[in-house]
């Protein structure tokens, strides 16, 4: 009898989690019985950067390097991304895609004036490939639940629909390798992520130019230990440590939305907030048929 494998790809951006994600879903895979191999990007120490795993599981693996268009599904935990890696999945396949944009610096309007575009939110954009496709607003259930760093496990939920793994096995890899003391948040942002039917999604207000500002600069000073790297690194010069150590907004009129200081803060404690709300449609999570 011929000895069959399956395929998974997971894709995002450095400070997602999608290696903790990878070990999650493949410690999964193991308790289902299957016999696993896993490889994945290392070395990306600074974030921003594009970050993937990949996944293959059956009765005998030799090989953890799914092949071009072989993919049963990627789970991609930001939007770009997403789009990035879809050639990666097979013709009627399945993309779970968190429709959170971390938009690269150079892409937005700044004293520079860079400008290069961002692909827009497009529930329909993987259609002509018969793909099924499931968006999540994971940062906006993970934040709901108070914790944004719980956002993969919510993608990890949604990709659950799409994998034969028995919950009790999703639930003790969670356990075993989220870090001490947030098991519940992540198990809560894991269960949130499978019950999700449909959802609001909220489309960010990014014209094809880039970022304008200013922007709306948030700090969780409860996770912020003022280590100053954000301040540094802002072009803009928006960010500034006190004598007693705590991060100030010292020019919030200059901000551009480039992120550059939630991409790199250690402790995920800024957000920052487009000028305008983003408009809200409804959209269903689950597109093509999708079965759980």
């Amino acid at each position: 009898m011929s000895e069959t494998t399956s395929g998974l790809l997971l894709a995002g951006v450095g400070g997602q989690g999608v290696l903790l994600a990878s070990m999650i879903v493949a410690d999964a895979l193991v308790r289902a019985g299957h016999d696993v191999k896993q490889s994945e990007v290392h070395g990306m120490a600074q974030r921003g950067g594009s970050v993937f795993g990949h996944i293959r599981w059956g009765s005998r693996v030799d090989s953890p390097l799914v092949p071009l268009g072989s993919a049963e599904v990627l789970a991609a935990f930001e939007w770009a991304e997403a789009i990035r890696w879809v050639p990666y999945v097979r013709d009627g396949g399945a993309v779970v895609a968190d429709i959170r944009m971390i938009v690269p610096p150079g892409a937005c309007s700044d004293r520079r004036s860079w400008s290069m575009p961002y692909p827009g939110i497009d529930a329909e954009v993987f259609a002509s490939r018969g793909l099924k496709t499931r968006l999540v607003d994971a940062s906006a259930i993970a934040t709901e639940l108070g914790n944004v760093r719980a956002a993969n496990n919510v993608v990890l939920g949604s990709l659950a629909a799409f994998l034969d793994i028995d919950v009790v096995h999703w639930e003790a890899a969670i356990e075993q390798f989220v870090p001490r003391g947030t098991e519940e948040v992540n198990l809560a942002a894991f269960r949130a992520g499978r019950e999700a039917s449909e959802a609001q999604i909220p489309l960010p207000t990014v014209e094809p130019e880039g970022f304008s500002g200013p922007h709306e600069i948030d700090i969780r000073h409860d996770w912020c230990k003022g280590c100053d790297i954000c301040s540094r690194i802002c072009p803009e010069y928006c960010l500034a440590v006190n004598g007693d150590g705590v991060l100030t907004v010292t020019n919030a009129e200059a901000c551009t939305g480039c992120r550059l200081c939630v991409l790199l803060c250690p402790d995920f404690a800024i957000t920052i907030h487009p000028p305008q709300e983003p408009a809200t449609v409804p959209v269903h999570a689950v597109q093509g048929g999708a079965s759980r």
